[in-house]
């Protein structure tokens, strides 16, 4: 029962991430905005070159914004994909562009980093 209830859930699991089109488990798009797994925001930084593999938020700026950390085993799919940073861990990207999360938003739903020094912004659906 129990090994069949988890085959269920991982089922479930599987479907809904493939309705968003290969993303990864730790992010979705809530309320027309992209968040990770507990429902932080997650934003673009202007300064990231869509397509270059690259992030170039890092050292101090990382600190403030967060990289959305991907897995060694996580692979990339559809609008999603991996890049590597500098200091060799990997991070999500979505349409090419890197996902941050922003150290002053405290709860689910806030988006504080929005327009930040205009060059930070949320993913909309």
């Amino acid at each position: 029962m129990i090994k069949t209830l988890a085959a269920v859930v991982l089922m479930a699991v599987l479907g809904a991430c493939a309705s968003m089109g290969g993303a990864p488990m730790a992010a979705r798009f809530e309320g027309g905005t992209l968040v990770n797994s507990a429902g932080m925001t997650l934003y673009t930084f202007d300064k990231d070159a869509a397509g270059s593999g690259k992030s170039v938020c890092n050292g101090p700026c990382a600190a403030l914004w967060p990289a959305l950390k991907a897995a060694n085993t996580d692979q990339a799919s559809g609008d999603w994909s991996i890049v590597v940073r500098d200091d060799g861990s990997k991070q999500w990207a979505y349409k090419s562009k890197p996902l941050y999360l922003w150290t002053k938003d405290q709860k689910p739903g806030d988006k504080s980093g929005d327009g930040f020094l205009k060059i930070w912004h949320v993913i909309a659906q």
